[in-house]
């Protein structure tokens, strides 16, 4: 991409669009076009359709959708499949339309069938059933995926689509019911500790297991992505390679928040999928790898909370 690109970020505000905002203006990128909700409504085509004839971006990442854990993905299933549909319909539609150099479309790992061989690869996409509790939302996905590869085909554009593993990191969701479980166990840990409480409860068995991204280095392979000469055919997965039990994370949050109390697994609560390790390898063979591991990541993402907490 030219430095002096236009390139508009879909969702600059949410967790992934600001990580990549701060990417792009690191690399130099200075023609940035962002809007927050209140100034574009992603759900209504004709100001979407509006918007993309007035600023003609060169390329779009499309980063904004409704998201949320098993508790928020359970109780607004309705809010969760149409939000995203309506909005990848619109922006992939109107980026067709101004005819955009290129696009790329943020998914998710929750696209793969709920026991999908591990590490899932891209071709298990539609390969068996997908986890229940997030049904909706990754139908919602798989459909962004399948638009983009819908208008490469018919039209011929660049619209690049990839799978990142579970994220988290700086401007993360924290609110206490509908994040996801990096930012709800940050929390839950963090207002124990002040409080004086003895323990912590924690939903499921403990012993599912899930691969961690930093969403800094989300950013970073996007700008990878979005780099490369040759057209993405599909859907590209982003990811560690490495995966944890929510046990383990447990104990590491434990650790870094400085709790001292116990941990206890309600195992009446869903564990959601066991597993969600993506295989990288097609990532890796490109000449892209994560940075960031874990620990690290988890000590950063903590100190940005405890500095905003006033937010939330």
């Amino acid at each position: 991409m030219n430095k002096n690109a236009v390139i508009y970020i879909a969702g600059h505000q949410g967790l992934v669009g600001s990580a990549i905002l701060t990417k792009l203006k690191l690399a130099g990128y200075q023609n940035l076009l962002l809007r927050t909700h209140s100034e574009l409504d992603l759900t209504n085509q004709a100001a979407v359709a509006a918007f993309f004839r007035s600023e003609k971006p060169d390329y779009v990442i499309l980063a904004a959708a409704k998201v949320g854990g098993i508790y928020a993905n359970n109780t607004y299933p309705a809010d969760f499949i149409y939000s995203n549909l309506i909005i990848e319909c619109n922006i992939i539609h109107a980026a067709y339309e101004q005819q955009v150099s290129g696009l790329l479309f943020l998914g998710s790992s929750c696209i793969y069938p709920k026991f999908a061989e591990q590490p899932m690869r891209e071709e298990a996409l539609l390969t068996g059933e997908l986890e229940s509790t997030n049904e909706p939302y990754a139908i919602a996905k798989i459909a962004g995926i399948k638009l983009c590869e819908s208008y490469n085909r018919q039209h011929g554009m660049d619209f690049r689509s990839v799978m990142p593993t579970n994220l988290y990191g700086p401007n993360d969701n924290f609110h206490p019911k509908n994040s996801h479980v990096i930012p709800a166990l940050l929390r839950r840990f963090h207002e124990a500790k002040l409080n004086g409480e003895d323990s912590v409860t924690i939903w499921g068995t403990g012993n599912a297991k899930r691969e961690f991204l930093h969403v800094d280095d989300l950013a970073d392979a996007c700008l990878f992505i979005m780099q490369l000469a040759q057209p993405i055919l599909s859907h590209i997965n982003i990811g560690t390679g490495t995966e944890v039990t929510i046990r383990e994370l447990a104990e590491t949050i434990k650790q870094v928040t400085g709790f001292q109390g116990q941990l206890r697994f309600d195992s009446n609560q869903p564990d959601g999928t066991p597993r969600k390790l993506l295989d990288v390898s097609k990532l890796n063979a490109l000449g892209w790898q994560a940075k960031i591991g874990l620990l690290e990541g988890l000590r950063e993402t903590y100190q940005w909370f405890i500095n905003s907490k006033s937010r939330f």
